[in-house]
């Protein structure tokens, strides 16, 4: 079977649960709304299935043996996360004055999935789990649907999420709060970097 259903429930549970992509789509449907987001919203699927065709097609094993390359990799990713949740923290609200902050776009969000740890685990174990017996690009292509169809919905249900937080977060310690949070959550996740 080329889609199977415990991969298809593997893979949803591993995107669906908070991560990098999940706490920046939350705050920035917060921060910006549905419509100003959806580029970025759109590039993560796009960005996380050109990951996981690419670790069908041999990245993974790449960088598992070049532990060199892959702790150099680790720390960039660290560090650039680390970055982005203390940017998360300092938000303002989008549209006051001294705000200077724009959501993602859709390139920057196919690029981040490069450096985004929890898609990098996901992906090479639903592989390693479940490889279908395909050929290389047959393997890539199942990898790239699979990925891209549920990280589309994924995308969609933590947007909207935002999106309608939004109207509860209008005082300045609610969104402080908010944001905070949303920026510690971030910050954690570097720590599946280096397990």
């Amino acid at each position: 079977m080329i889609f199977p259903l415990a991969l298809l429930l593997f893979v949803a549970a591993g995107l669906f649960s908070p991560g990098p992509n999940v706490v920046m789509l939350t705050a920035s449907g917060a921060r910006f709304g549905f419509r100003a987001t959806l580029p970025h919203l759109l590039g993560v699927p796009i960005g996380t299935g050109l990951l996981a065709a690419a670790s069908a097609l041999g990245l993974s094993a790449i960088l598992l043996a070049a532990p060199k390359l892959k702790f150099s990799f680790q720390i960039g990713a660290a560090l650039w996360i680390l970055w982005l949740a203390y940017k998360t923290a300092q938000a303002g609200r989008a549209g006051r004055a001294d705000d200077k902050g724009r959501p993602f776009t859709f390139i920057e969000a196919i690029l981040f999935q490069a450096i985004n740890p929890k898609v990098w685990a996901v992906t090479l174990a639903a592989y390693a789990g479940f490889g279908g017996g395909l050929s290389p690009m047959g393997e890539a292509m199942r990898m790239f649907i699979i990925f891209a169809g549920i990280n589309l919905a994924v995308c969609l249900f933590w947007t909207t999420i935002g999106h309608l937080l939004s109207g509860f977060l209008k005082s300045d310690k609610i969104w402080r709060i908010f944001m905070t949070t949303m920026a510690v959550v971030m910050a954690l996740t570097v720590v599946m970097i280096f397990v």
